[in-house]
């Protein structure tokens, strides 16, 4: 009964999330509508502030092991959104907002029933800013001044230490496009990217008097560009390689001949260890078209996100509620994509899962998304997360879990930039 009750106040608080939406590191009003909400239901309540608007909380920290239940709290940029704020070109487009709104529904619902002091594992609740991987010039500035060190919340929060409690993440995340049922989604792994700059040098001439001498930048990233089409016949379909070049700086002009080009291209794929031998394909692509031409090539490589392979044993917990469940009809499994998020850097630590569920229209980060079935989304959802916590009470078997460090993580990212 207290998912009914309280829904109404749920539904509220998405509402007024989704209507006040604040890119990554920015998400101020967000942070006081969770932190007004948690000390309403828990005055109380400790909370954890980090990385500027991120938040943590335990229910008990008593037993051998700890559980955290992860939202997000950033707005992707979308100014054409029709919902977008006008003066900053967030909007909530991906279900973020919802997100937060369910992990509201849930620590009230623990608050009121006290059902987690029975399980033989703590509980946590964390709120972190920035998955979105955007507003990157704003990044920058917190970078220099060192304020972050890193792009993505997660991988900034690891770094802090947020997260050296806990031995097993649990996220939910918004499916994009209508379903005809009430679906959940597991086992949706996620691609891993990197960006990858190449800046073509050649030599600049009189476009019209003296192109012979000239060595020209803008053809040689033409060459390169046309070396990456032939070469995606050789990456595997497996890895659902996703390459995509754009020119990012360049002074060209129509009489002279360009002596320097940027070509900047994201690279995606589902394992670390494909990831490094397409990021050496697209090198020596573009150490080729350069020679080719007589030329030369500076090449920067900065990391994103690393892939998400959801815990498989995690998920047969998700699937038993499932089972048992007789307000959600149906279940999607195994169905990879090339989208990306930073709750694969944290699942190189500890094993993770995200539950996906339905609810919307439209499509995630298009102009058009929203949700259109509040009740499921805020009530018989989060009513089924309990049921979720409630299968793995007594029942996960810890030698099934693994643990890595924020060193350890920090090691195999310097070898990935390397």
């Amino acid at each position: 009964m207290i998912f009914k009750e309280q829904y109404s106040e749920i539904h509220e608080i998405a509402k007024m999330i989704f209507a006040n939406p604040e890119l990554g590191y920015k998400e101020y009003k967000t942070k006081q509508t969770v932190v007004d909400f948690l000390k309403k239901v828990n005055p109380p309540i400790e909370l954890e502030e980090f990385s500027k608007t991120g938040l943590k909380t335990r229910l008990s920290d008593d037993k051998p092991f700890t559980i955290a239940f992860i939202a997000e709290l950033d707005a992707v940029y979308a100014p054409s959104h029709q919902w977008s704020d006008k003066s900053t070109g967030a909007a909530h487009n991906c279900g973020h907002y919802t997100q937060v709104a369910i992990a509201l529904a849930l620590y009230n619902y623990f608050i009121q029933t006290g059902a987690h002091q029975k399980y033989d594992f703590n509980l946590a609740f964390i709120f972190v800013p920035a998955e979105e991987y955007l507003d990157l010039a704003y990044r920058d500035e917190l970078l220099a001044k060192g304020e972050i060190s890193y792009y993505g919340g997660k991988p900034e929060a690891m770094k802090l230490g947020v997260f050296d409690d806990i031995d097993v993440g649990i996220c939910v995340h918004a499916m994009g496009g209508e379903f005809p049922e009430r679906t959940i989604e597991v086992n949706c792994d996620l691609a891993g990217f990197l960006y990858k700059k190449y800046t073509f040098h050649g030599k600049a001439t009189h476009a019209g008097f003296d192109p012979f001498s000239a060595k020209n930048a803008y053809s040689m990233s033409t060459l390169f560009n046309v070396a990456l089409g032939l070469a995606r016949q050789q990456l595997k379909d497996s890895e659902m390689v996703r390459i995509n070049p754009i020119v990012m700086e360049s002074d060209m002009s129509t009489n002279v001949v360009p002596n320097q080009i940027t070509v900047g291209s994201d690279l995606r794929t589902q394992s670390v260890e494909y990831m490094k031998e397409a990021a050496a394909k697209m090198d020596d692509a573009a150490k080729g078209s350069a020679m080719a031409l007589q030329g030369d090539v500076t090449i920067k490589t900065q990391m994103g996100y690393l892939p998400f392979k959801q815990d498989r044993y995690l998920t047969e917990f998700v699937a038993s509620a499932f089972e048992k469940n007789q307000e959600i009809t149906a279940i999607r499994k195994d169905t990879p994509i090339s989208a990306a998020g930073d709750i694969g850097d944290l699942s190189y630590m500890f094993p993770c899962i995200q539950i996906g569920y339905s609810g919307f229209s439209g499509t995630i980060h298009g102009d058009d998304f929203i949700d259109i079935d509040p009740a499921y989304i805020f009530e018989i959802f989060p009513r089924f997360l309990s049921q979720v916590f409630e299968e793995m009470n007594g029942s996960i078997d810890q030698a099934k879990l693994y643990k890595r460090s924020y060193k350890d993580y920090e090691e195999l990212i310097q070898s990935i930039n390397e």
